[in-house]
């Protein structure tokens, strides 16, 4: 359902792996009603009246039963005066009894028929107050068919037949397996996860490890991290071992790193473990300082392919390179530490701002490691697969499953159309602006260090205000054409005897000053376009490139072409299979 991670889709060209885990026969489940299977759009008023404090949220993993049982402490500040707590969770995890500031609850002071679960105050909470909810309750939570495309649990098994299980609840919520906000805007301060599993069996999760408590045959595992993404808290149940490793900021800070890898796998993670700093020292180098480092850099080997759960990313990638010298799916997921995160996006139609930003390390890395053909490779591979079929962002609240359908929404497009935009924003105010603008959007500051900034939400507005206050222009005409329009802006190209014409076409007449590069013989024009137009004196017969340096992302008649033949060749295979 949800084409998660943009790098599958370059999966032909790149070589990615196919999940490790060997899955698990389930039986039928209930299908998910519309409540829960949506994740974001406009927050309720009861939810926003409420900030969330602190989750305390025990598990016990039963593997062969594929069921959990959970325990969920909540606390909340009220920002208003409410009466309720509003809350979300899927209503095939039944809930046993609930308790409110250490009193249990009578059945009819709470409900929960649609997986929306109301919790009636016995008063008005008022401003600044506090509240306490206990929340028991278990069952098979929701299985996910192909994770992480939709999500759910992958109920799994290593080679050797050892109990191997995760979570991967990205589109359709934290609610999948825990009583959430399931808004972006729902982080809590802080989370304390406690998992309990066979002791043959290890639970790594987010943040840091408080401690293993050793209970008969069972170990129970706490793990503690600040200010979560609500779909980044995880599961991860199997028989790992761990390598640990310290690495060195240049911010001079010490960062803990951890590979929790399937028993028998060691060689290949001691490999894919090696790179961990050179990935770290891009980032840092590049963008700024790994925002958990009083944490963690996390990663946990799973039965699917992949997804960004903070400080403990989940990697199914098959210890497989990609050409580039890099584990592209490891490059980025571990991108989401800062995009996504250190700065969250305040509505799902922001939610480019995890994905083009992390779809772009991918190329930008590879010119870190080998320089500028394996950046264009990149950038080439990801112009060739856009769609331009709706805007990147609508400007209004979205729901998760409206961002990346493909049909009504972007799509894809959030992750390659966006990273091929940064590259033209790139070349259009330079590196100093383009990195400056970057840190400001991920920390809210220029000059960030260990201990001076915290996560953040952000908008697409606030990172326009941004690009403007960074460079002291007016740049919204960049982004209104490329955000909010969904056709690529196409450039008319007029030679005229010895006279070159050029003139910007967007799809609604909007304004364009895109300045563009000509080259004539061996020489280097730059034409401002000021009012969307240009001209240019070119001699007969003189060697002519229009943008020689691929700066501008635009429409290109023969991508367009290609792309159309792409698409009857699959229609072909299609119906060659349809009548065998």
């Amino acid at each position: 359902m949800h084409h998660r991670l943009h790098v599958l889709a370059l999966s032909v060209a790149l070589g990615l792996a196919a999940c490790t885990g060997v899955p698990i026969a389930r039986t039928s489940q209930p299908a998910l009603i519309a409540q829960t299977l949506n994740s974001g759009g406009v927050m309720p008023a009861e939810q926003a009246r409420v900030h969330f404090d602190h989750a305390e949220l025990h598990f016990t993993v039963d593997a062969p039963n594929q069921r959990i049982d959970g325990t969920a402490t909540l606390s909340f500040t009220a920002k208003s005066v409410t009466d309720v707590l509003l809350l979300d969770l899927d209503r095939n995890l039944p809930i046993s009894g609930i308790d409110l500031d250490g009193q249990t609850l009578a059945p009819g002071a709470w409900s929960n028929p649609d997986g929306r679960l109301r919790i009636q105050l016995p008063m008005p909470l008022a401003a600044g107050g506090k509240v306490h909810t206990t929340i028991r309750y278990g069952g098979k939570p929701h299985v996910a068919k192909k994770a992480p495309w939709d999500g759910g649990f992958v109920w799994s098994h290593t080679a050797d037949g050892q109990p191997w299980v995760a979570s991967a609840v990205e589109g359709e919520g934290c609610d999948l397996f825990w009583p959430c906000i399931d808004q972006p805007q729902g982080e809590p301060d802080l989370v304390d996860t406690f998992i309990t599993v066979p002791k043959a069996l290890a639970a790594p999760g987010n943040g840091v490890l408080v401690g293993i408590t050793d209970e008969g045959g069972q170990h129970t595992y706490h793990w503690r991290a600040k200010h979560p993404d609500t779909y980044a808290i995880s599961i991860n149940v199997g028989p790992f071992d761990v390598l640990k490793g310290n690495y060195a900021s240049r911010y001079g800070n010490t960062i803990p790193m951890q590979f929790w890898y399937v028993r028998g796998h060691e060689a290949q993670a001691k490999e894919l473990f090696a790179g961990f700093p050179r990935m770290l020292d891009f980032f840092e180098q590049e963008i700024g300082p790994y925002p958990f480092g009083d944490e963690k850099m996390g990663v946990v080997e799973t039965p699917h392919l992949g997804m960004e759960h903070q400080t403990i990313n989940a990697y199914g990638n098959n210890y497989r390179l990609n050409g580039y010298g890099f584990d592209q799916l490891l490059q980025h997921e571990f991108a989401h530490e800062w995009f996504g995160n250190q700065v969250t996006n305040a509505d799902w139609d922001d939610m480019w701002l995890h994905e083009s930003f992390g779809t772009y390390m991918q190329p930008l890395y590879s010119q870190y490691l080998n320089g500028d053909m394996d950046y264009f490779s990149w950038l080439r591979a990801l112009r060739l697969i856009l769609r331009n079929h709706h805007p990147i962002v609508s400007g209004s609240s979205k729901t998760e499953e409206q961002v990346y359908d493909e049909t009504a929404g972007p799509g894809q497009d959030i992750y390659n159309k966006g990273a091929v935009m940064l590259h033209s924003l790139r070349q259009l105010i330079g590196d100093k602006d383009f990195f400056e603008s970057i840190r400001l959007l991920v920390y809210g500051r220029p000059d960030p260090k260990p201990g001076n900034f915290s996560p953040r939400y952000a908008s697409t507005n606030d990172y326009i205000d941004i690009v403007d206050k960074v460079t002291g222009r007016d740049l919204r005409w960049f982004f209104a054409v490329y955000l909010h329009d969904a056709a690529l802006p196409r450039l008319d190209v007029q030679h005229d005897g010895d006279m070159l014409t050029l003139h910007w076409v967007t799809e609604h007449g909007k304004p364009f000053p895109m300045p563009v590069e000509v080259q004539v013989g061996d020489a280097l024009h730059a034409l401002p376009m000021t009012h969307g137009e240009g001209q240019l004196k070119v001699p007969s017969g003189s060697l002519l490139i229009v943008d020689p340096h691929s700066k501008l992302l635009r429409e290109l008649p023969h991508i367009d072409a290609y792309q159309q033949w792409m698409k009857q060749q699959r229609e072909q295979k299609q119906g060659k299979r349809a009548t065998q």
